[in-house]
């Protein structure tokens, strides 16, 4: 059995004994040999603990003490920063992120589970506990998909109104949750439209009260594929959001704003105000006389200033934005039936965020269909 290595408070002790010996005459050589030890040995310790008292052994030993358990921390402190720089960019705000990166982390840095959570401010128990979804999630996603090929620029929010109306009882968040997983495009928010000030400080701005207050309607351009021009007259109730006619012709003049103007006033009765911006068809003279004669009253907006007629520019976007862009029109007549179809779609089915996510004119039903199957 081989002899165990001696304690320096041994060797310290050995030491002593062998100068003792040799203050008494004894030849350093047969002193040495007294200890048990080889010349060599004693040379290597006399070198390292040589003329050192108790004293100084144990400061020695909190020294050695002290160094180690700095070793450690920088050890520590340096295997903390390879974790977190082998960790994503950014922040791990889910808990799903952080259980991937530190599985990524153990699997490139070798580092036990309990150390890469500590680093990572996962808990332990979350990184073991792996989530289990709802037994209906995977036909949700189905469905929200579905949706979101059909309307390809709608955000999360208006997804989840159109599921909730199919009969699924989600709410915001839950679509939030799935719609990130899934990696659907969230559109860019809107940046924010000032208001028209004058110099006094007062805000020009007549805003709806009730239905058939406020009428807008404005122009928009488009081409069929075969690069002819045509225009399209909107025109919604301010207040109910509700898009009331879009008359679609290759050219409109003043002559079709009066003939779209009076079956809308035949149908739904004469609105107090009609807004609209300065452009030649609604400023002509005979317009404005014909709006005054049926007992409305016109209220255009300042020159230059378009974010005062924001509800129909607001309208306006969202009809080229989520329709336009996305269609080809071979012909006229296709522009106009696709268009009509769009109009009932908007008035009826598309979540409107300014109306608690429901349509401007939805549909009424004598009972309650059942949850489509959308997949």
């Amino acid at each position: 059995m081989a002899n165990k290595r001696p304690k320096p408070e041994e060797i310290v002790t050995k030491l002593r004994q062998v100068e003792v010996l040799t203050g008494q005459g004894m030849p350093r050589l047969d002193a040495i040999r007294q200890i048990d030890v080889t010349e060599q040995t004693y040379y290597r310790w006399k070198k390292k603990y040589g003329g050192m008292g108790t004293e100084q052994l144990k400061e020695l030993k909190r020294l050695q003490k002290e160094n180690e358990r700095l070793r450690r921390a920088v050890s520590d402190l340096t295997l903390d920063k390879l974790i977190l720089a082998e960790a994503a960019k950014g922040k791990l705000l889910s808990p799903a992120r952080r259980r991937a990166c530190i599985d990524r982390v153990r699997a490139e840095l070798n580092v036990s589970e309990r150390r890469a959570c500590r680093v990572l401010r996962q808990h332990r128990s979350t990184q073991r506990k792996m989530p289990v979804g709802r037994a209906d999630e995977d036909r949700l996603v189905a469905d929200m998909i579905e949706l979101t090929r059909q309307y390809g620029r709608y955000g999360y929010r208006r997804i989840a109104a159109l599921l909730r109306d199919a009969g699924w009882h989600v709410n915001d968040k839950r679509v939030e949750r799935l719609w990130r997983r899934e990696g659907l495009k969230v559109p860019m928010k809107q940046p924010k439209k000032g208001r028209l000030w004058l110099n006094d400080g007062s805000c020009v701005r007549l805003r709806p009260e009730y239905r058939n207050h406020v009428w807008s309607y404005d122009f928009v351009h488009c081409r069929t594929d075969d690069g002819k021009a045509f225009r399209t007259l909107n025109i919604i109730d301010e207040y109910s959001r509700e898009c009331l006619a879009i008359r679609v012709d290759r050219k409109l003049n003043s002559g079709n704003v009066i003939d779209a103007l009076s079956d809308l006033f035949i149908l739904r009765g004469v609105p107090s105000f009609i807004r609209s911006d300065n452009g030649p068809e609604f400023i002509a003279q005979a317009v404005q006389d014909w709006i005054k004669a049926v007992g409305a009253k016109t209220a255009y907006i300042e020159p230059g200033s378009p974010w005062e007629n924001g509800y129909c520019e607001s309208f306006n976007a969202r009809f080229r934005d989520e329709f336009l862009n996305g269609e080809i029109f071979y012909s006229l007549r296709e522009a106009q039936i696709l268009i009509e179809a769009w109009r009932k779609h908007f008035n009826t089915k598309r979540p409107h965020s300014a109306l608690s996510y429901r349509p401007p004119a939805p549909e009424t039903t004598n009972q309650m269909d059942p949850r489509p199957v959308m997949h």
